[in-house]
This record gives C-alpha cells, sequence and structure tokens, in this order.
C-alpha cells in the first residue's frame, strides 16, 4: 500500500499542487478591468456637468457592474479549473489502488498456485499407493499369520441358515476354502477399519490383509477406501475431525435396527465446513453420492454382525476409527439421525 500511495502522489502531485500565484485569467481579468476604468473615466471627464443624482446613480452602474461581471467569470472559472484538477486527482488515485490490487491478486495467485498442485500431487499419489497396496493384499496369503489369529474371538457372527430338506443327497463336494479360513478377530478388524497408521505400521497391513480375506469384512474396507479418498479429494481427513463419543448403548441399540432422533448422539461430527463440502458434493455428484449409499449399506450390515461378539470397550475402539469416523460424516448429511 505505500506503494501504491507513494504512485498516487507522483501522479497526482502536479494536478493537485495550490495555485497561489496569478494566473493568466487573472492578468487579462486585471487589464480588463484597468481598460474600463480607463474608459470610464473618460467619459466622465468630457460629461457634461449638472447630470444630477440619476446621471451618478448611473454612471455608478456602468463602473462598477461590468467590473463585478468580470471577477465573478474569473471566480467561477478558477472554481471549474480546481474541480477539474481534483476529478484527476481522483482517477489518478482509483487507478493507482486498482493496479495495486491487481498486483496483490496475482502476488497471492502465485504464491497459492504452487502449493495447491503439490497438494492434488500428493492426493494423487497416495491414492496410487492405496490401491498398488489393496491389489497386492488381495493377491497374497500369509498362513502363518492367519494361523496365529485362529484361537482369538470372532469379530462378525454371522449364523449359517438351515439346509433345506432335500429329497435326494447332496452331493459331497468338500468344504469351500472360505470355510476352512480362521476367522477373522476382533483386535484385527478394529484395526482394519483404522487402516495403517504409516508405511511401517506391520500390524495394521497385517490387519488390513487378513480383513481382506474375509468377504463381508472386504466389501466395507473397499467401500470405506472409496469415501475416503473422495472425501480426501476435498480435504477433509478424518484424523481432523474430533467426534463427540457416544455411549456404547447407542452403538447397540443402532445395530439393532434402531434410527432416528433416538440415536443422534452416533453422529459426533461437529466440524461445520466438513459437513457442508460433504453435503454439496452429494448433491451435485452422483458418483460420489453412489460411494456414500454403498458405504453406509456396508457398514450397517457389518456392524450388525460385529455388535454381538463387541464388549462396549471394544465398540468404543471401532468408534475411534477412521471409517467410522465417515459412518458418522455420511450419517448427519444424508439424514440417519433426523
Amino acid at each position: 500500500m505505500a506503494k501504491a500511495e507513494d504512485a498516487i502522489i507522483v501522479s497526482g502531485g502536479d494536478v493537485t499542487a495550490p495555485q497561489t500565484s496569478l494566473g493568466a485569467l487573472e492578468w487579462v481579468a486585471g487589464a480588463m478591468s484597468l481598460i474600463w476604468l480607463g474608459a470610464v473615466g473618460a467619459y466622465v471627464w468630457t460629461a457634461p456637468e449638472g447630470a444630477g443624482t440619476l446621471g451618478l446613480v448611473l454612471t455608478l452602474l456602468v463602473v462598477f457592474l461590468p467590473l463585478a461581471l468580470i471577477w465573478a467569470s474569473v471566480v467561477t472559472l478558477r472554481s471549474v479549473r480546481a474541480l477539474r484538477g481534483e476529478a484527476q486527482r481522483l482517477k489518478a488515485t482509483v487507478e493507482a489502488m486498482r493496479a495495486a490490487y491487481v498486483q496483490s491478486q496475482q502476488v497471492a495467485q502465485a504464491v497459492a498456485k504452487p502449493s495447491v498442485e503439490k497438494k492434488l500431487d500428493e492426493l494423487a499419489a497416495s491414492a496410487r499407493h492405496t490401491e498398488t497396496v489393496l491389489a497386492s493384499f488381495t493377491s497374497r496369503r500369509d498362513q502363518t499369520l492367519t494361523q496365529a489369529s485362529a484361537d482369538r474371538k470372532a469379530a462378525l457372527v454371522a449364523p449359517r441358515p438351515a439346509p433345506p430338506e432335500q429329497e435326494q443327497p447332496g452331493l459331497a463336494l468338500g468344504t469351500p476354502a472360505e470355510d476352512m479360513r480362521p476367522p477373522l478377530s476382533v483386535a484385527d478388524f478394529i484395526k482394519a477399519l483404522q487402516f495403517p497408521e504409516s508405511p511401517d505400521d506391520k500390524d495394521g497391513f497385517r490387519a488390513l490383509r487378513l480383513a481382506l480375506e474375509d468377504r463381508t469384512t472386504a466389501k466395507l474396507i473397499r467401500a470405506s477406501q472409496d469415501v475416503l479418498t473422495l472425501l480426501a479429494q476435498e480435504g477433509i481427513y478424518m484424523d481432523d475431525l474430533k467426534p463427540d463419543r457416544a455411549r456404547s448403548e447407542l452403538w447397540r441399540r443402532f445395530a439393532s435396527g434402531e434410527r432416528g432422533r433416538a440415536i443422534a448422539a452416533l453422529g459426533g461430527i461437529r466440524d461445520r465446513s466438513s459437513l457442508a463440502l460433504t453435503t454439496g458434493r452429494m448433491r451435485e455428484d452422483t458418483v460420489f453420492r453412489d460411494a456414500g449409499h454403498h458405504f453406509l449399506r456396508c457398514f450397517d450390515k457389518t456392524f450388525a454382525a460385529f455388535e454381538p461378539n463387541a464388549t462396549d470397550e471394544e465398540l468404543a475402539e471401532l468408534a475411534d476409527t477412521r471409517t467410522a469416523r465417515a459412518f458418522m460424516l455420511f450419517g448427519r448429511v444424508t439424514g440417519t439421525f433426523d
């Protein structure tokens, strides 16, 4: 702003400089006044005597009225000249302020553009890395780690339906490979929904690989990855959200199918900017909206199978994962808790 003010002073200094000396207009007016006074004096000198009072009045009018008109015109023209100078000064001020504003905007854009491009590149690299890791997990099996979790409590309860009565005995084709695999433990289930904290988080990657071996959990993991990636495009990260904690009783009521204001405390996300951005994206982007609804369905189904085997402490740990926070955010936006 100091540079802008200096530019204003330099550009408008000649315009607004006070003109105390007599200009050409004043000199012309003075010369005309002297000429007129000389002419009137000559007339009075040569006029006959005895004109009376009327003649004196007319003489005074003849002397002073033209002089008044002359100097009134001088004052008017000088005021017009001052107004023109003021208008030019104001114009120069506005132009200088506009130039300073445009320059500041260009500097701000030049500074912000590299940071935005860097952020987008980081998001794209993170998405590609996550997809690569998940692809490698789905194609790899670690039998040693799988056996190590076999003696722990299963995360999901999925009762098998009773086989229908058949008139003819079915063919014994063997036990499916999925039935022979040990069930996913509660601890691994919770770690998988949190996703690995860093590239060195071996326990997180192990739990994620085991979760992807379970068909039900794998659907939720992939749905959660999709919505977390889409939210990251809007600058929304689950680690930045600090939701209000809800009682385990409310989570169990949600698992039993209860919805509405009775369990509104589950929607503990209060960040207004994240809620506004998510709501706007849900309205405008059909892909984002479909991914959000698919994620909510997967979370509902998987959580209903997880709740019977989980303690209150384990429910609290699950509520603090990135996947649960995404559920709270989408639940608030879609009206699950209304």
